[in-house]
């Protein structure tokens, strides 16, 4: 099977990206999976310091090694939003096909200091280092002060994206162009700023440029975005909504059923509908 790094490459040049699903239950996963098996597509498995230490580093890594033999296709799984270099080497050590590092709540230099430490640590077992520079933050509120005025101290800076990518030395750069976890109550984000993307990219170099926040981002702007050198894209609350509506749903109907594979199968189902969208909006469809 080819590597991550391969993956990535063929994305960049071949302007698609990668999806990254995160998961903390079985029936997520097997919804994700499924998605990435009827399109053939690679498939990056992303899980939190909350989720990874609810569902098991060694658990996580144990059934993408069973789901790789399974269906030969390329999974990968990151450990999202480490922010130790403790945590994150429990996660290299467990067996993860990369590392990312949120330091964007430290100051410049000590982002710098940790994730260079992290990259030299991943990098002897082959392993990917994502960092991040600006702050992705829970809503939109936070991004835009008051209607369409942009809070500038959010974002990444293309000056300082160079100097951190020179210094740390990572594989891959989490930005901040508008993009925000979560959902807009309206069902729809704000747009992202395409313009601040294409300065990164300019100054970015190699390295890979990766969305996070992506559920609930218009789609437009994500092509966009893909165009201008996203090739990784991370989602996780539309795939906790569709998981937790297809539980309800199914239960609505049968309130009385207390067997677990037979109202879970609904959530299964929502989970790779939902997979399937943004496979191919990401342009991975086809692409192993």
């Amino acid at each position: 099977m080819k590597n991550l790094k391969f993956y990535l490459n063929k994305a960049q040049k071949e302007k698609w990206a990668i999806g990254q699903f995160n998961f903390s239950a079985g029936s997520q996963l097997k919804g994700i999976i499924a998605a990435a098996k009827n399109l053939k597509s690679p498939v990056i498995l992303g899980t939190s310091e909350g989720e990874s230490g609810f569902f098991g580093l060694e658990e996580a890594v144990a059934l993408r090694n069973a789901l790789r033999k399974k269906t030969g296709l390329p999974i990968f799984l990151n450990l999202d939003h480490g922010k130790s270099f403790e945590y994150l080497k429990r996660a290299i050590d467990a067996g993860y096909d990369m590392a990312h590092f949120d330091g964007s709540k430290l100051s410049f230099e000590e982002n710098i200091k940790i994730t260079k430490q992290i990259v030299k640590y991943a990098s002897r077992k082959g392993i990917l280092t994502e960092g991040e520079i600006g702050k992705i933050a829970t809503d939109s509120s936070k991004i835009y002060e008051q209607e369409f005025e942009i809070n500038e101290e959010l974002l990444t800076n293309p000056v300082e994206s160079v100097k951190y990518i020179d210094k740390s030395k990572v594989c891959l750069l989490a930005v901040s162009i508008g993009n925000f976890h979560g959902i807009e109550a309206s069902g729809k984000n704000p747009g992202l700023l395409l313009n601040r993307l294409a300065e990164i990219k300019k100054t970015a170099k190699n390295v890979f440029l990766v969305l996070h926040g992506g559920s609930g981002t218009p789609e437009e702007d994500i092509r966009q975005a893909i165009n201008l050198g996203i090739v990784k894209i991370n989602i996780n609350t539309e795939v906790r909504l569709a998981y937790i509506k297809g539980i309800k749903e199914s239960l609505v109907e049968n309130p009385n059923e207390i067997v677990p594979y037979k109202y879970l199968q609904a959530s299964v189902d929502a989970v790779q509908k939902i997979v399937e969208e943004k496979i191919k909006l990401f342009g991975s469809e086809n692409k192993i």
